[in-house]
């Protein structure tokens, strides 16, 4: 099967079109992980998330796979470790 050139620009048009910020990302922090995209996209819509969150969850490149956390899909997300302050200062 050979991939159209129209199909493969589609794709890549797809890709460049996801974009993620902090609040966004939030809305799957509390996702059941780990997940699969179809699960991420149904959570997504049955928590109420903006149609931001589902589309940039379809624009994923599908390999059935399941991703254990927001940090796979959106590297960028910060972690505790991105935080400079002593937990057990407080």
């Amino acid at each position: 099967m050979a991939i159209s050139v129209k199909n493969l620009l589609l794709q890549k048009i797809n890709v460049l079109k996801m974009y993620w910020t902090l609040e966004l990302a939030s809305f799957l922090c509390d996702a059941p992980w780990p997940a699969t995209k179809d699960e991420l996209i149904d959570y997504s819509i049955r928590t109420g998330a903006p149609l931001e969150v589902v589309e940039n969850l379809q624009s994923i490149e599908d390999e059935g796979d399941s991703y254990d956390s927001i940090n796979e899909i959106w590297p960028d997300y910060p972690t505790d470790e991105d935080y400079l302050w002593n937990e057990d200062e407080y």
